[in-house]
């Protein structure tokens, strides 16, 4: 394993860290506005986070006389194909964590890493038998979580289970726009993109208010600089090294901080069934990755 390989790894846990805290914030910010107006606000902070960043980036390699121009319009197309595929995952998962735990929506979100080399067969990859293990696993355990009494999904669970399908295609599309472009501007006019569309329903179908922006000014502004600014950012750039398989599995342990922030920060519990569900979506995330 070279140094890039290790610093990639090391970039997407620490965006695994950020991204499972921010359940915790996507949980308490519903208290206080709608999910379009969380994600719509959020969003915008971070792509403005990154500009600062930008400017400074592209002085330093005029200095050094390595600045290229970006073609503006691969930037454009690329930033709003990724910002549609983030706007839906994350609209899906938002609306659901308004009727799920945190630790459910940290796991649930985490069943991409299955999907991601699934739905790399319509790219011609090839899948092997541990990912359909794992995706079996996975699905029982998803089954055991989500599923109390009769035979009935939890209606929040199922809103974040098909925002999974999105956060796995946005992994693959961010795969393959990263190492043809700038990472840290894509990331810039993804968040824009995404922040836009949320922004256009939020205003049709919301309420906003400045109370309610004030009140949850702190679980915005965590998952506006953190979850988005730092978090998608750190994804965008170590993606350049790591294979989208390895990183989905790096990433999938924001299903096992989600449900440690979600304890200690909300005091969120999991019944016996719910403990063994998780186990086994975790087991069935890692096994889809193993060679064979």
């Amino acid at each position: 394993m070279n140094i890039r390989s290790v610093k990639a790894d090391f970039l997407l846990l620490t965006t695994a860290v950020i991204w499972g805290a921010a359940f915790v914030a996507q949980r308490v910010g519903m208290d206080y506005v709608g999910p379009l107006t969380f994600n719509g606000t959020r969003f915008a902070i971070g792509a403005l986070a990154l500009i600062p960043l930008i400017r400074f980036l592209d002085g330093k390699k005029k200095k050094q006389g390595s600045y290229t121009p970006a073609d503006r319009k691969q930037l454009l197309i690329g930033g709003v194909i990724s910002g549609a595929a983030l706007f839906a995952g994350a609209t899906l998962q938002q609306w659901g964590v308004v009727y799920t735990t945190a630790g459910n929506a940290g796991f649930i979100t985490g069943l991409y890493v299955v999907l991601v080399p699934i739905m790399g067969l319509l790219w011609k990859q090839k899948t092997g038998t541990g990912t359909w293990t794992g995706a079996v696993l996975a699905v029982v355990g998803m089954y055991l979580l989500s599923v109390h009494g009769s035979l009935k999904i939890n209606f929040g669970d199922m809103l974040v289970f098909f925002s999974a399908f999105f956060w796995a295609g946005h992994v693959l599309i961010i795969a393959w726009l990263s190492p043809r472009m700038d990472s840290i501007k894509l990331a810039c006019v993804q968040f824009a993109a995404c922040s836009i569309f949320s922004l256009i329903l939020a205003v049709a179908l919301e309420k906003i208010t400045l109370e309610g922006l004030i009140g949850g000014a702190i679980p915005i502004l965590y998952g506006g600089l953190m979850s988005v600014g730092v978090a998608y950012t750190l994804q965008v750039v170590a993606q350049k090294d790591a294979k989208p398989a390895h990183a989905a599995i790096i990433l999938s342990l924001e299903s096992f901080f989600a449900a440690v922030s979600g304890c200690l920060l909300l005091g969120e519990t999991m019944t016996t069934q719910g403990i063994v569900g998780c186990g086994l979506m975790l087991c069935g995330m890692i096994i889809s990755q193993l060679k064979q």
